[in-house]
This record gives C-alpha cells, sequence and structure tokens, in this order.
C-alpha cells in the first residue's frame, strides 16, 4: 500500500537512519542482550549522525525542525530491525524525554542542557512509575520539599527505561497534598549526591533495554532545575503523553510488519506433507488476516501522526492506536510463532524474540485497560 505521510526529505532520512542501525546497532545487539545495556558510544555516534534531538533549535545543535515525522521514521527502523531494544534509547530519548525540555526549559536551561541533549552527550530518562503506583498519577509518593535554594526529593521509582544509563532524570515528585495540582518535574542530574540506582531489572524481553530502580535519599536538586512551574506536572504529562502512546503505536506496526515478514518467509520455506506450509489454508488465511490488520493499523497511526505534526491529535485518538496497534502486535508475534511450530519457541530465531520483546507494549506507556479508560471517558461515560 503506498503511503502519502512522507516527503522526500524523510525518504532521504529513512535511508541514512537504516545504514545507522545496521552498522552501528545491529552488529552488537546480541552482546547488548548479554549485558541488558546498549553501550553509550553508540547514543554518542547517533547524536553525530543527527538522530537524537530533531526538534532542538539548531542554536543549540538540534535539528531546528519541529517534525514528528523524523522521529516516526526512526522509530519504524529501529522497531522494525531484528535489534529493536538495542535502539530503544534513542526512540525514548526523542520522542517521551525531549518534548519535556523544548516545551518548558527556560533559556538558562536551554543552555545548560540542550547541546548535551542534541549531541548524545546527555542521555535522558522519565520517572513516573513507583513501586506502588503505575498508572495512577495521583497516587504518586515520592515528595520534594523546598529548603532555601533547592528542593530535598526523597521517594523511589521503577521500571524507569533508560534508568541506568540516564544523565539527566526527569522525575516526577509531589510538592504538595493536592492529588493532581501538587505534582512537579525536577530534572535530577547523575552526579547529585543522594541520587542511587538500583540494579538492572532483569525482563522477559527487552534485553538491550537497561530499565532501573531509582533511589533519592535528601537528594538536593536546584529549583533552577524545575521544569515548568510548581504544581504544573499534571497538565505537563497529560500534554505529552499522547506523543509517548502515538510513538508506541508507531513502533507497534513496524514491528508487527516485521513479525509478518519473517513469518511469511518461513511460511514459504518450510515444507510439510510435501507443500510450503503456507500453501496450507489455516496458515494462508492466518497470515491473510495478519496482513489485513498491519495495514488497517498502518493507515489509522500514519493519519493520527499527520493530525499530531498540525497540532490536532487528541489524548483519546492516541490512546486508541496505543491499545489497537500494541494488541495487534500481540496476536501477530503469537501466530508467528504457532507457525514457526518448534522453532518458533528457539531463542535464537528472531520471531521468538519479537514474541518476547511484545509482551510489555500492552502494560508499558498505560495499560490496554487504562487505555480504554481514558476513551471511555471521552465519550462522557
Amino acid at each position: 500500500m503506498k503511503r502519502t505521510l512522507y516527503e522526500s526529505d524523510h525518504d532521504l532520512f529513512r535511508d541514512s537512519v537504516r545504514q545507522f542501525v545496521e552498522t552501528e546497532i545491529a552488529p552488537h545487539h546480541p552482546t547488548w542482550s548479554t549485558d541488558g545495556i546498549v553501550d553509550r558510544e553508540m547514543f554518542k555516534k547517533a547524536g553525530s549522525a543527527g538522530l537524537l534531538g530533531m526538534a532542538i533549535a539548531e542554536e543549540y545543535g538540534g535539528g531546528g525542525v519541529n517534525d514528528f515525522r523524523f522521529n516516526a521514521v526512526i522509530n519504524e527502523v529501529v522497531s522494525g530491525s531484528n535489534a529493536a531494544a538495542s535502539g530503544m534509547c534513542i526512540t525514548l530519548h526523542n520522542d517521551v524525554c525531549i518534548p519535556y525540555f523544548t516545551r518548558y526549559a527556560t533559556p538558562q536551561q536551554s543552555e545548560r542542557w540542550m547541546p548535551g541533549l542534541a549531541n548524545g552527550d546527555l542521555m535522558t530518562a522519565i520517572a513516573m512509575t513507583e513501586p506502588g503506583t503505575g498508572s495512577d498519577l495521583a497516587g504518586i509518593a515520592t515528595t520534594a520539599r523546598i529548603e532555601g535554594d533547592s528542593y530535598v526529593l526523597n521517594g523511589s521509582k521503577t521500571f524507569i527505561t533508560n534508568g541506568v544509563n540516564a544523565d539527566l532524570v526527569i522525575v516526577v515528585a509531589r510538592t504538595s497534598d493536592d492529588p493532581h495540582a501538587g505534582l512537579t518535574l525536577l530534572v535530577v542530574e547523575r552526579s547529585m549526591e543522594g541520587f542511587e540506582r538500583g540494579r538492572n531489572l532483569e525482563k522477559m524481553g527487552l534485553h538491550a533495554q537497561d530499565t532501573a530502580e531509582l533511589f533519592f535519599n535528601d537528594v538536593e536538586v536546584p529549583v533552577e532545575n524545575r521544569l515548568g512551574d510548581e504544581g504544573s506536572a499534571f497538565m505537563q504529562l497529560v500534554a505529552n503523553l499522547p506523543q509517548e502512546r502515538l510513538s508506541i503505536a508507531v513502533g507497534a506496526v513496524a514491528g508487527a510488519e516485521a513479525a509478518l515478514d519473517l513469518t511469511v518467509a518461513y511460511a514459504r520455506e518450510r515444507s510439510a506433507f510435501g507443500r510450503p506450509i503456507g500453501r496450507f489454508q489455516h496458515n494462508r488465511f492466518q497470515l491473510a488476516e495478519a496482513r489485513t490488520e498491519v495495514d488497517i493499523a498502518r493507515v489509522f497511526v500514519d493519519r493520527l501522526i499527520e493530525d499530531h505534526v498540525a497540532g490536532e491529535l487528541t489524548i483519546e485518538q492516541a490512546a486508541e492506536a496505543k491499545w489497537w496497534t500494541t494488541e495487534m502486535l500481540r496476536r501477530v508475534v503469537d501466530m508467528g510463532v504457532q507457525v514457526h511450530g518448534g522453532y518458533g519457541y528457539m531463542t535464537e530465531y528472531p520471531i521468538a524474540q519479537a514474541f518476547l520483546d511484545a509482551r510489555v507494549q500492552t502494560i508499558y506507556g498505560g495499560t490496554t485497560e487504562i487505555m480504554k479508560e481514558i476513551i471511555g471517558r471521552g465519550m462522557g461515560l
């Protein structure tokens, strides 16, 4: 199906991203999967290659182009590769974290942080989830009390992507008892005393992506490290979460298409009872259904990308895309494992790793159930 979303600049950019993934990520992915973390040098090379901070102003070394389609290109190439987990540090940095800086950083903060965000010297993470709180932002217990020119931060976060490698962590902290108006964004820097990282969590999939516990013990965070006004974090998160969820949807569609391509190729090559297994009606119908779902998902997500670029993406639309595409991805990779048979259960086969990596996507960024709540409330229910 011909896509009309991208222009020639995006196509040229895709070629550059594909070359970067093939040369700087894919060859090292097995090692990083074993290590549970990517080499920071790759991230710096991504900055040198112009793959970081496309929306950051040129005066700070960024691309100076606020066009989410460039983010989507990176996401599609990374998610469609067999090394998706090794490239997630780039997509999280670009799609999830950088918007908080471009929208809310002061000129002084921009001078301090933007160059490093663009050239790869500074990797970012965002810390919302706590051991006892997931999607319920009103339940956040990490506190920050102001003392003089600093906030004193106490609490813990968990399941934080880029948590080990990150130099700047955007922390959602409670600065008053108000459930929503009492939340504030503070930027915690790697060297701050009292900021400790726990273990690199062992996950079912996405093994190359570091995911950590973070601990804050009387961390003194200067007031000048606050992003936006005190008490404004809830609305900041509401404004930025739709792009995060759209980003997940973009990756889910690309991942599903890659898994489908793997399965179709296997179904053509593997024979049983004297013919390729793709010739059996049951398998052919399953693959046909998956092809249809992937095509439908891509058309819908492409349209939402257009809406987002035009500033028209709604919270509910992003929620629709996030839950449906990630559930579709689960169906496609599960079918792919089944068609592969015993080989699909072997981790040396890419479809097995795709199955493991896909499982979390209906959870992070807001579970399927939370997405349906958001959509239902938007319907006045």
